[in-house]
């Protein structure tokens, strides 16, 4: 922290000895307390190497990223022997706390990797994408990729259905420079994707909904990844870019007994605290309250645009005639008029909530020249000692 270096954990560690009694867990709270203050001054990154258990596994879990080491690493708070003392219950070391436990169901770790080498390279990378501390300037790297560049293929890439999915790595891919895009959480909360990439040599975050799982709504995981992802980019200076495709929160008891409310809040509070570079494409749908919660222009986005196909409303064309024109004779004509007054990009960009409507061959250039124009950007919230983020 003196000198604003990051700080990279190695984690192999049993945990608290015993036999050291109290001395040990203060010597894991002098940690936990270091990693705190350190936390939003400096990049943290843990990589968990081998088994790390008790106390091991809240350092890292305090660190901005945590990535494991496939078939070697275990995080758990007690392991298999303790659990079946207590609860009776058989379980194995993957089956608690492996790989696939906590990076595609618990959301614990960001990532992992075959073996120690691929994870100490992927540790490389990403540092490539992050400033050396809070204070430190974005990270520019030079780019043999034009800033100018189009592709044609992005104006067929997105289906003209509204309900038929797609691939929204395959828009960052084409987007952003050299196809280089860095994902964290892969495996974790699949309708949303985020990541590092480059943008004429300049890195941002990408938080895109991903139409392919779960038509990209937003549910109680893809909320806390996206904030989390949000927070720490804000944290750090990196400009954020939002790829738009989102037909609402999910629905159901499942989710609203999970805590929805509570937690889509934390993505809306996230972006609304940002104060770095936001820019927002919506490719095709925004609605309801997922509009606004994605970067709008309520949001304090400085630079929103929709592709032509763009559908900005409350609600899809179906649900709403369903409910405003229940005893009409003419459903489809209902459709036809609703659409062509509310579910399209022209009534949001009329009010200024839309910069322009852009054709998506011109997106990279016109993201390039925004984050140019934006470069020093100031932009302050007010004094306090800290929010009340929705945890």
């Amino acid at each position: 922290m003196l000198v604003g270096a990051p700080v990279i954990g190695l984690s192999d560690s049993g945990g608290a000895r015993i036999q050291e009694g109290v001395d040990s867990l203060a010597g894991y709270a002098d940690i936990f307390q270091r990693n705190v203050m350190a936390s939003g001054v400096i990049p943290q990154l843990s990589l968990i190497m081998g088994p790390s258990a008790g106390g091991a596994v809240y350092s890292p879990a305090l660190t901005d990223f945590t990535f494991m080491i496939k078939d070697t690493a275990y995080l758990y708070v007690t392991g298999p022997d303790v659990v079946k003392q207590v609860t009776n219950e058989d379980v194995t070391h993957a089956e608690l706390g492996g790989h696939r436990a906590h990076c595609g169901k618990s959301g614990v770790a960001h990532g992992a990797f075959n073996n120690d080498i691929e994870g100490l390279h992927a540790l490389r990378k990403m540092l490539t994408f992050l400033p050396q501390n809070n204070k430190a300037p974005p990270m520019i790297k030079n780019t043999q990729d034009p800033a100018s560049r189009a592709d044609e293929s992005l104006n067929f890439i997105v289906p003209t259905d509204s309900t038929q999915a797609y691939d929204v790595r395959d828009v960052i891919d084409k987007l952003v420079d050299q196809h280089d895009f860095f994902e964290i959480h892969a495996d974790f909360a699949q309708n949303i994707v985020v990541g590092f990439a480059r943008f004429d040599g300049r890195a941002v975050g990408i938080v895109a909904n991903q139409p392919k799982v779960a038509s990209g709504c937003l549910d109680v995981d893809s909320s806390i990844k996206g904030a989390r992802f949000v927070r720490t980019c804000d944290a750090f200076n990196i400009p954020l870019v939002t790829l738009v495709d989102v037909p609402g929160f999910l629905p159901g008891t499942v989710q609203e007994y999970a805590g929805i409310i509570r937690n889509g809040a934390k993505l809306l509070y996230a972006y609304a605290e940002a104060t770095v570079p936001k820019i927002t494409v919506v490719l095709r749908k925004a609605y309801g309250g997922a509009y606004d919660v994605m970067s709008s222009k309520h949001l304090r986005g400085d630079a929103n645009y929709a592709w032509p196909n763009a559908e900005i409303a409350v609600m899809g064309a179906k649900g709403a005639v369903a409910i405003i024109h229940r005893n009409s004779d003419d459903i489809e004509a209902a459709e036809a008029e609703y659409i062509e007054q509310f579910a399209n990009p022209f009534p949001a960009a009329q009010r200024g909530f839309i910069d322009d409507i852009i054709k998506p061959s011109d997106t990279r250039a016109r993201i390039c020249m925004d984050l140019e124009a934006l470069e020093n950007k100031v932009q302050k919230n007010p004094e306090k000692k800290h929010g009340n983020i929705p945890l």
